[in-house]
């Protein structure tokens, strides 16, 4: 990873950010001074950002009023419990999701404004356990990502083809061209899905939960693949992950929910600490360095604290 980040913010996660009166009273949005966002993204380094982001379901409000800037050539990764929003604000920086207010800004323009072509020649979007047509093979799913670069007067060509031989051949999928998506083994099929975002030829690339499904050892797969993507092509890399340690270790800058609201960012070391895991995650945890990738590991306390046969705790040896 690059090591590149943003300096930490921290807030209460039971008091999300919230501009309150002198009564306690939150102020609606309304109150607040109009800020053109679009204008003074186009001024900033960073290319994509949510401004003041109000989304939901039906009657349930998920976001209300977020703010987030998502630094440019790093990777991301956005974590929290469950419900708190992750997946939600992921969505709507895609523009799978619309906002009920606020703006997802891309490249100095309003997301919503832009053609839904070009915003896929910038941005790719790889959802949560995508699902493939039956029978659809590797090689079919990969060519999908060229699509956003087809025309009427640009037709398939051998570029394309170039793109997506490329990104099967990054993905290590070459091999597996023409197995059905369906056949393959959770580790397979994510790495094919990521090599359909590659050909896509996008600059920023958003994950909701790669690893969802998959055991430790495709796990790390997976992730070894998406760090590559990083260092080595600069793609802007902006994840949603459930295990907390793999998140610190494949990740240049992590951003903390809690209720809809983010509660701390920065660098793996300055966010990551057992007062936020107690308050956030209800995690009672030890924080230690790891010997592997030198950032902070996190060792759940729990009630079992004595290692020793199953059922039961370890026997004293003699002369202890």
């Amino acid at each position: 990873m690059s090591g590149q980040s943003t300096g930490a913010r921290t807030q209460s996660a039971s008091d999300p950010r919230e501009d309150s009166g002198a009564d306690g009273e939150r102020k609606s949005p309304g109150a607040q001074p109009a800020i053109d966002h679009v204008a003074a993204a186009a001024h900033s380094s960073h290319r994509l950002s949510a401004y003041n982001l109000v989304v939901g379901y039906g009657d349930r409000i998920i976001l209300d009023g977020l703010d987030l800037e998502i630094p440019t050539g790093v990777v991301t990764t956005i974590i929290g419990p469950n419900g708190c929003g992750k997946s939600t604000l992921l969505r709507s920086m895609g523009r799978l999701l619309k906002p009920r207010s606020g703006e997802v800004v891309l490249d100095g323009k309003a997301i919503s404004s832009m053609r839904t072509k070009d915003v896929a020649r910038t941005l790719g979007m790889l959802p949560q356990a995508p699902v493939a047509p039956e029978g659809l093979t590797v090689a079919d799913l990969v060519s999908r990502g060229r699509h956003p670069h087809q025309s009427w007067l640009r037709q398939w060509s051998s570029d394309d083809e170039g793109e997506v031989a490329k990104a099967l051949a990054l993905t290590g999928v070459s091999d597996l061209a023409d197995r059905p998506v369906d056949q393959l083994s959770g580790g397979q099929r994510q790495r094919a899905w990521i090599s359909m975002a590659l050909a896509q030829g996008t600059d920023i690339l958003l994950l909701d939960e790669p690893t969802t499904y998959l055991d430790l050892a495709h796990s790390v797969e997976v992730l070894d693949l998406v760090d590559r993507l990083h260092s080595e092509f600069g793609r802007t890399v902006v994840m949603v992950l459930h295990d907390l340690n793999l998140a610190i270790r494949y990740s240049d800058h992590l951003v903390v929910m809690a209720q809809g609201s983010i509660v701390a960012e920065g660098a793996p070391t300055e966010v990551i600490t057992p007062e936020l895991l107690l308050e956030v995650f209800g995690l009672e945890a030890r924080v230690i360095d790891d010997p592997v990738s030198d950032r902070p590991l996190i060792v759940p306390v729990g009630t079992r604290h004595v290692y020793g046969t199953i059922g039961g705790p370890a026997e004293a040896t003699p002369g202890s």
